[in-house]
């Protein structure tokens, strides 16, 4: 435990702890633009310099360790301005259009030269080469705007494990992109956005769908619903004010409202339904296994997660039959809406405009896939992430912190708190073994307050076994089966639990995977920046509202028992599977 003086502070931290995370214990606040929480220390940005007793020149705090009796400045004046002349030489170069950047409300390099006091660009010099690339569904690069802060190139390659970024040529003319000036679309690039979750500048940004949904919200001819996934509600009041884990249902249900839906829906009441499916097909996978031994294949992975489906097409293909051909809530609520629901309201398949607002950028690759048509047109129509809901509430005039709190809409809003939990890691697995449990033994699920706790939290790869006691006698195969589970976040994780299943070294019988760090609360659409205190709030605010829910599993859901009921028949049946499952290919790696 090294002793430092920061400020005039003495400070006793862990070996191995950096200067930066030293000053911030010791309440001086360092900036930094290329440093990432956990995930990135390269000193890239020079933005956290601090002056050393006894060191020959400035030391970019970030990737600097601490040692024993060092002497840290972090607010002298030559530190203050080395910090102040790199910025600067930062703005010189940036083609940045702060009046109109998607970024202007919370870029960090627009607020940190605000912070350091800079209020005139004292060098004139050439800008970075501006190329825009929005050939994705999902992102839009604009290279005018990249600071070479590299943060997009470590989550791409070392957290995601894709390697669609790096940098390309040297020096002044250095280029952060796909290999060979490509465009994303030209490489195998899966959506996932956490690109742009990390970039502090708008060098990457989601595509900004706000005017199609404007221009449908204004056509009287279209009925127009929105549905909202999970993980919106535990996040969007961050984008006006409310601090991370901040429950804001009901404000964003009265939002919706005034921004002129006809229908205020939840995704929440698909996932239910995405559990009545998941959960019958893994059991009918298992009873092939074990009672008409089948070559079945087993495990079988979620597939809720457009990036990782995505992912899976281009690194895994041999794997695509483990998949479930469950399509995600949001695609299966946008099926039924434009089926179901349309022919409550007597209209058209095309007359229902469906809007989604997701935590996840992939979701805007994801609506338009061709498989995802089986109501006879595109399923969901547009997908706005949730930081294109806080412009949107905000382009309305609304003000959020004064509305009251609503209620969805019915039948498609109803849902359990097995569906909320959706949105952190381990959360789809929990929810589908509340269910399964109960469907083969009849018993109540015998976890404390219905959590499976190994696979909740942060960990990147998590496993749990669920012993099968008692169970019912259509069922009686799967009595003392020990179901074994596993859960990662993040494909770099998965890829280390494929590796394993691939190698024999693990056997499972089902696998959760979600591409995002924490799951869909940390999803690519959320608003910035978001760290692991960040998630973890987010996380326990999830948790709260399943644990506030009077009906807790899906199959509780009387809403989904009479969709089953009154028009799908029976779970797994014929006639969902066709509107509610579907198939994938594998596809080339570029």
């Amino acid at each position: 435990m090294p002793t430092l003086t920061v400020d005039d502070i003495k400070v006793e931290v862990p070996d191995g702890t950096t200067i930066l995370q030293a000053a911030r214990q010791a309440g001086s606040k360092v900036p930094s633009l290329c440093y990432l929480e956990d995930v990135q220390t390269i000193g890239a940005c020079r933005v956290c310099l601090v002056e050393v007793e006894g060191a020959k020149a400035l030391v970019a705090s970030c990737a600097a360790p601490v040692g024993e009796g060092m002497v840290v400045k972090t607010n002298s004046p030559l530190a203050r301005k080395g910090r102040q002349t790199v910025v600067e030489l930062l703005l010189s170069e940036h083609d940045g259009n702060c009046q109109t950047c998607a970024r202007s409300a919370d870029c960090e390099l627009r607020v940190l030269a605000r912070d350091l006091g800079i209020d005139e660009i004292r060098y004139e010099g050439d800008k970075t080469k501006k190329t825009i690339d929005n050939s994705t569904p999902a992102l839009v690069r604009d290279s005018g705007k990249c600071i070479m802060c590299r943060r997009c190139v470590t989550v791409c390659n070392e957290t995601q494990g894709v390697g669609a970024l790096f940098p390309q040529g040297r020096g002044f003319t250095t280029v952060i992109g796909p290999a060979f000036a490509s465009d994303l679309a030209d490489v195998t690039c899966v959506q996932c956005g956490q690109c742009a979750a990390v970039c502090p500048v708008g060098a990457i940004v989601e595509r900004d769908q706000i005017d199609e949904v404007w221009a449908a919200l204004d056509d009287p001819d279209k009925y127009v619903v929105v549905q909202t996934a999970p993980a919106i509600r535990a996040a969007l009041g961050e984008g006006f004010d409310y601090e991370p884990g901040t429950l804001v249902t009901g404000k964003m249900v009265s939002a919706l409202r005034r921004l002129g839906f006809d229908g205020v829906f939840d995704t929440n009441f698909a996932a239910d339904l995405t559990i009545m499916e998941e959960g019958t097909e893994l059991l009918m996978r298992l009873k092939a296994a074990l009672v008409d031994k089948q070559d079945v294949a087993l495990p079988m992975f979620t597939s809720c997660s457009p990036g990782w489906i995505n992912y899976m097409e281009h690194y895994n293909p041999e794997f695509l039959p483990n998949l479930s051909s469950c399509k995600s809530p949001q695609q299966m609520f946008g099926a039924v809406a434009k089926t179901y629901y349309a022919e409550q309201l007597g209209k058209r398949p095309e007359d229902i405009f469906v809007a989604s607002v997701m935590p996840c950028t992939a979701k805007k690759f994801e609506c338009q896939r061709p498989e995802m048509d089986d109501s006879g047109v595109q399923d969901v129509d547009v997908v706005l992430t949730t930081r294109e809901l806080v412009r949107m509430i905000k382009q309305g005039g609304i003000d959020f912190a004064s509305l009251p709190d609503e209620a969805m809409d019915s039948p498609l809003g109803l849902s359990t708190g097995a569906a909320d939990i959706f949105a952190n890691t381990g959360g789809v697995m929990e929810a589908a073994l509340r269910t399964v449990y109960e469907i083969v033994t009849g018993k109540p699920f015998p976890f404390e307050n219905l959590h499976v706790k190994p696979i909740e939290g942060l960990d990147g790869v998590k496993e749990a076994e669920v012993p099968i006691v008692g169970a019912l006698p259509e069922w009686s195969f799967l009595e003392g089966v020990t179901v074994k589970v596993a859960v990662a976040h993040t494909l770099g994780n998965a890829q280390k639990v494929i590796d394993a299943i691939r190698s024999g070294e693990k056997a499972y019988h089902f696998v959760e995977i979600m591409t995002c760090p924490g799951g869909c609360i940390g999803g690519g659409g959320q608003p910035r920046l978001t760290t692991n205190a960040v998630r973890e709030a987010r996380i326990a605010a999830i948790y709260r509202e399943d644990e506030g829910r009077e009906l807790r599993k899906s199959h509780e859901n009387p809403a989904v028992i009479e969709l089953y009921t009154k028009w799908l028949g029976a779970a797994g049946g014929e006639k969902a599977h066709h509107l509610l499952h579907t198939h994938y290919a594998g596809k080339e790696r570029v």
